[in-house]
């Protein structure tokens, strides 16, 4: 029987996503930070029938969601998320294409990168928790923010990104409300040691959300395949099987029994 090893799994599933996303649209909405971004993206995922296949940071702080699906789901999704990033005052552009030409899924990060994403491999410790995150210009600031938040609220440090510009994220993850005041916290400290630049709280993320945020290497865990064993070394010893006997061949004794009432 011919097997597969995990690597031929995921082309496999990374071939089937591409062919789903043709005919397809393409929406992109871009903004001026990370919590931003985030957020929009949440925002766009939840409002319509669309595909995150991930972020693209190109410095100075601009940061763009990519999605992917119907041409209403996307419009749809573009226009939530243009009026989300609008609400944070820091959108900056947005783009819909309708059934993109093959060449742009094929140079572009627009469709490839959902491979990243298909190992089932492993799994983060985190997930299923809110989502926090506190933007700093100043990597010092973030450190200083981090060390607030831990120390606040039971929530744990799950990575943090840079994209330029001297903007630094923090993302933490808890409970909502551990998660809450942890940012609150962190807010105050970023801007008493430097710039405070963005803050985010997403209380119940999506699968796909989940999955094109980063999250530190001592969170993820390997799941372990099944081991069953091969040889038997002790014997089996073999069950004696015991016949019952045909109730309706035995003869049924009755007891008479008499009453006398004098």
């Amino acid at each position: 029987m011919e097997t597969y090893n995990q690597r031929d799994i995921n082309t496999v599933q990374s071939s089937r996503h591409q062919d789903d996303f043709r005919d397809t649209a393409l929406g992109l909405v871009s903004t001026a930070s990370f919590p931003a971004i985030v957020g929009t993206a949440d925002m766009m995922l939840k409002s319509a029938g669309v595909h995150l296949v991930g972020y693209e940071k190109i410095g100075s702080g601009h940061c763009t969601a990519i999605v992917r699906g119907g041409i209403a789901d996307v419009r749809l999704a573009v226009e939530s998320g243009v009026q989300t990033a609008e609400q944070f005052g820091q959108l900056i552009s947005s783009l819909v294409i309708p059934r993109p030409y093959p060449n742009l899924d094929v140079v572009l990060p627009i469709t490839n990168r959902l491979s990243k994403f298909l190992d089932e491999g492993s799994y983060s410790r985190l997930s299923n928790l809110a989502i926090g995150l506190v933007e700093t210009r100043g990597f010092p600031a973030m450190v200083g923010a981090c060390d607030a938040m831990l120390k606040a609220a039971d929530v744990q440090l799950s990575a943090y990104e840079k994209i330029g510009a001297g903007l630094c994220t923090a993302i933490i993850r808890g409970s909502v409300a551990n998660v809450a005041v942890a940012v609150e916290a962190g807010m105050y400290e970023a801007e008493r040691i430097g710039e405070l630049n963005a803050v985010m709280v997403i209380p119940r993320p999506l699968g796909e959300l989940e999955q094109t945020l980063p999250v530190a290497s001592c969170w993820i865990e390997e799941r372990q395949p099944l081991k069953l064993p091969i040889n038997i070394k002790e014997q089996v010893a073999e069950i004696e099987v015991m016949r019952l006997p045909d109730l309706a061949k035995l003869p049924a004794k009755v007891t008479e029994e008499i009453w006398n009432d004098e």
